[in-house]
């Protein structure tokens, strides 16, 4: 449902009950929604107690309704059934932003005013490219040229048709004009080369039983798919997703540049999957995160506005009590993050290969994909079939690069495709661990701390609270480092970052009371991850999800999403222009080579 006249909410409301009411609905429900400005919290609130049957999701709404800068916002709600995309900005730059094909359209026009005027022939033309033949579509009111227009552009209108049962509250105005899209002329296909065709709900198999491969198995799941999961290991989460403990922090730029903005999708992403998998308090926590600015590098816009401050916001230099009660240095510039904290990533894992639909099996390498009769073979080092399947995402970390150059005889290469296999390469890292002892915790920041370097003082483990630090960055593999001087390394980056933390553990490092743990992590060479289809065609076959760098926590969820709204032809949860900047064949990785 496309929606270009958010309001109040009430037709998203009425549309979602009456969904909820069909006995034959389909598995979701994407609410696509347009609005200059962010809603109101409160006037959305009363809209939706005028629907007693949706009144269990309210607190869920209400929790996730922060942040509203300009761009795309997804709101799960009913347990992932019903996804609201919220569209931040003016009618004819979101339009252009979208990639799918509405079932159904309502457009808030007026006969006159600011919202007459919006739909110009411009926008028409906009709305027509994402309707399909039969698309409906119902107009609130409308003036006499913005019909005409209407019906030049392929709308077919049918007067004085009722409203459909539930079509909205009690007391508001729907019957308008109904109609259908149906042109006389067969419609263009001016921007389908970025579309696939759709895939129905059948079976998958993921290579990789890691953050980036148990996500895209759970947002699968989710719409219908049954899943198989591989991994070389006997459990899932062995690689760099074995992490004890991550951060959940955005990135920030004085332009507010993609970065900064993907960062934030995929936070809010983040979040979501463990309001709804995890327990908070044991297997992560919104802490907030405060980042600590001490090289003069720009922080946020001079103009941030409310809805930004709700994510991150500057901290004055002299406020006594982040510095008392943190011991965080009064000539530190810093960065309150609120939306931000820490997880346990192999929780995270191991609760998405546990949802309905995904199976997972270890003790499984895969050494080579073969195509074979339309299908994907998947095979050992002996050579002996471990699956086959028509549709295949390789979420294997560093192992992704040999397997898509396995993969790169069977499918449509082109110079993208073997850009990003030449810009992969993995960093190692470390990180410095102990439980509290005595006397510690009052040295400790109440939250987490980033900058050069992070401390994460209050984590549960194993019935007690630990403190994390790191983390160190070498490139190769993890198994060729040093622990002594990767622990060295991280108490110089902690006394850089909190020297007064740095100073009461400095005896723990020196008598090496600390714990270790390593990995190693699969970036690209422009550090954003890489995902999407790999092989040409209308219906790929090869997917990939893959990259994420030390920013497992904040992309994979995300890159989940993107890959399967994608396969099934759903909208996309960030702008078109953003889910290229992430693309596995962006063009920018050629820049590179």
């Amino acid at each position: 449902m496309l929606d270009t006249g958010f309001g109040d909410g009430c037709f998203f409301f009425a549309t979602w009950q009456a969904w909820n009411t069909d006995p034959q609905h389909p598995r979701l429900l994407h609410y696509v929604a347009i609005a200059p400005v962010a809603p109101d919290r409160d006037a959305l609130l009363r809209g939706m107690a005028a629907f007693p049957s949706l009144a269990a999701d309210a607190v869920d709404l209400d929790r996730q309704w922060f942040g509203f800068l300009p761009g795309f916002h997804r709101i799960v709600l009913q347990r992932g059934q019903v996804l609201l995309t919220l569209c931040i900005g003016p009618l004819q730059a979101m339009l252009r932003q979208q990639q799918f094909v509405a079932d159904a359209i309502y457009l808030a026009a007026a006969r006159q005013g600011p919202l007459a005027e919006a739909w110009n022939r411009w926008n028409i033309k906009a709305l027509t490219r994402l309707c399909r033949r039969g698309t409906t579509i119902n107009i609130a009111a409308a003036s006499a040229p913005m019909n005409e227009d209407m019906e030049q552009a392929g709308f077919v209108f049918e007067d004085h048709v009722p409203p459909a049962a539930g079509a909205g509250p009690a007391g508001h105005d729907v019957s308008g004009r109904c109609g259908q899209f149906q042109p006389r002329w067969e419609p263009g296909a001016t921007r389908d080369t970025w579309r696939v065709a759709v895939s129905a709900a059948s079976s998958c198999v993921v290579i990789g039983a890691g953050l980036a491969g148990a996500l895209v198995a759970a947002a699968l799941a989710r719409r219908g798919w049954q899943v198989t999961v591989l991994d070389a290991a006997a459990q899932p989460a062995t690689g760099a997703s074995s992490l004890p403990v991550g951060l959940l922090a955005p990135q920030v730029s004085r332009d507010d540049s993609a970065r900064s903005r993907l960062s934030r999708a995929g936070i809010r992403a983040t979040l979501q999957l463990c309001h709804a998998l995890l327990q908070q308090g044991e297997d992560w926590a919104c802490s907030g995160v405060m980042e600590l600015r001490r090289d003069g590098y720009p922080g946020l816009p001079n103009d941030w506005p409310w809805a930004g401050r709700q994510w991150s916001a500057n901290v004055a230099v002299d406020d006594p009590d982040a510095a008392r009660t943190n011991g965080l240095h009064t000539n530190a510039a810093s960065i309150r993050h609120a939306a931000a904290g820490w997880i346990k990533p192999a929780r995270l894992v191991q609760a998405c290969l546990a949802q309905a639909g995904v199976q997972f099996i270890g003790n499984s390498e895969v050494h080579s994909l073969v195509r074979d009769a339309g299908q994907w073979e998947l095979q050992d080092a002996d050579g002996a079939v471990l699956a086959r399947t028509s549709k295949l995402v390789v979420a294997a970390a560093c192992n992704s690069v040999q397997l898509l150059n396995c993969a790169a005889g069977a499918i449509r290469q082109s110079p993208v495709h073997i850009a990003l296999l030449a810009t992969m390469n993995m960093l190692s890292g470390q990180i410095s661990w102990g439980a509290h002892q005595s006397g510690e915790p009052a040295a400790f920041p109440t939250f987490p701390v980033n900058g050069r370097g992070s401390f994460v003082a209050h984590v549960p483990i194993g019935g007690a609270l630990a403190w994390f630090a790191g983390a160190t960055y070498a490139p190769g593999p993890a198994m060729v480092m040093d622990l002594a001087a990767g622990h060295n390394e991280n108490l110089q980056r902690l006394s850089h970052l909190l020297p007064i933390v740095a100073s009461t553990l400095t005896r723990r490092f020196s008598q090496e009371q600390v714990q270790a743990w390593t990995g190693t992590r699969c970036t690209t060479i422009d550090r954003l991850p890489a995902v999407g289809a790999l092989d040409a065609g209308p219906q790929p076959s090869l997917w990939v999800s893959t990259g994420m760098g030390s920013r497992g926590l904040t992309y994979a969820a995300l890159c989940a999403e993107l890959l399967a709204a994608r396969l099934g032809g759903e909208p996309l949860p960030i702008e078109a222009s953003l889910a290229k900047c992430v693309a596995a064949t962006r063009p920018q990785l050629l820049h590179h080579l």
